[in-house]
């Protein structure tokens, strides 16, 4: 068993007896930053989550006890208005006695604009997958032509004039996070600040090693050109430098209108695109009407729906979009 394990374990065991009566009550908005803030709580508590896995995060009805336990956070994590607008008036409601963070807005991040057009501009990244511009990009002109613009689609689940909210899907700013996270719990449970400083150092040393292991694992499908359902994965794709060349639709609420439709199809056959990724609740008959055969529909989660909310669930949400880019572009992963 690895030392940092064993140590991390022990300190784990000594600090956290009693903690669970004691542990802040921590409201998170979606299940990959309940994740974060759950690894950073082992030994101490467990964060509640709003938005159940499988919903969408752009308009959502809260259940009753998720309201409750709003209500009663002393700490609020959530990616921010830009990807649940609904939630900013439920907090300054609900949880106006809590401190809120806003994650986007986390000095350190990587905040990229949204991508305009039907197809993207690949080009512009560095070896690394990182933009040129740095690490923190919050700029948001200079998105392009859009053909089409989807303006027959007024049901957009977000704007998409300003800041890509996806960024959780970039693991540099899970990192910067988790050492956030535990400064923050550390302000409100100093008792139990040594444990959460532990806790994010090993989260962060796992998700540096998971990042190489990623990498390493789509090399072999680095170039080949793919389209996506709608426009999320951007952060993913920079991490990693496989950026994808266009999207469907720019929000998972817009319908793509025909003059984007008949785009794609042209841009698909020209360029040979290998796959087309959906979601798990996109209709893949939209994918069969646009492309027929010419590319092979794969599916990409980046909310992680089917898994189990907790530490854990994070790391593997990242592997299982790893390994569904690599099986439908025909990888050796």
């Amino acid at each position: 068993m690895p030392i940092r394990f064993l140590t991390s374990m022990c300190l784990g065991l000594s600090l956290a007896g009693g903690a669970l009566a004691d542990a802040p009550k921590v409201a998170t908005d979606i299940a990959p930053v309940q994740s974060l803030v759950a690894r950073v709580m082992q030994g101490v508590g467990a964060p509640e989550v709003i938005v159940r896995p499988g919903a969408s995060p752009h308009g959502y009805a809260m259940r009753p006890s998720e309201a409750v336990a709003l209500e009663e956070a002393d700490l609020v994590f959530w990616m921010g208005e830009a990807l649940t607008p609904w939630l900013e008036g439920a907090i300054g409601t609900l949880a106006g006695e809590a401190h809120v963070v806003e994650l986007l807005g986390v000095a350190g991040s990587r905040v990229l604009p949204f991508r305009e057009g039907v197809t993207f501009d690949v080009h512009g990244h560095d070896a690394g997958g990182h933009e040129e511009t740095g690490h923190e990009e919050t700029g948001h002109e200079g998105h392009g032509d859009q053909a089409d613009s989807d303006a027959d689609a007024p049901g957009d689940g977000h704007a998409h004039d300003g800041a890509d909210p996806h960024a959780w899907l970039d693991p540099a700013n899970a990192r910067v996070w988790l050492g956030l996270i535990a400064g923050e719990l550390a302000e409100h449970d100093p008792a139990n600040a040594a444990l959460y400083a532990a806790n994010a150092e090993a989260a962060e040393a796992e998700l540096v090693a998971l990042t190489e292991e990623i990498a390493a694992q789509l090399a072999p499908v680095q170039g080949k050109p793919f389209l996506v359902s709608h426009d999320a994965y951007q952060y993913f794709e920079t991490a990693f430098d496989i950026p994808a060349a266009g999207a469907i639709a720019l929000s998972d609420a817009a319908a793509p209108g025909p003059a984007r439709i008949a785009a794609l199809r042209e841009m698909a056959e020209m360029r040979s695109a290998v796959c087309v990724f959906s979601e798990p609740q996109f209709d893949p008959k939209l994918i069969e009407t646009v492309f027929g055969d010419v590319a092979v529909h794969g599916v990409i989660d980046p909310m992680g729906a089917q898994l189990p909310t907790g530490p854990g669930h994070y790391p593997q949400m990242l592997r299982d979009m790893a390994g569904a880019f690599v099986g439908c572009l025909g990888g050796e992963g």
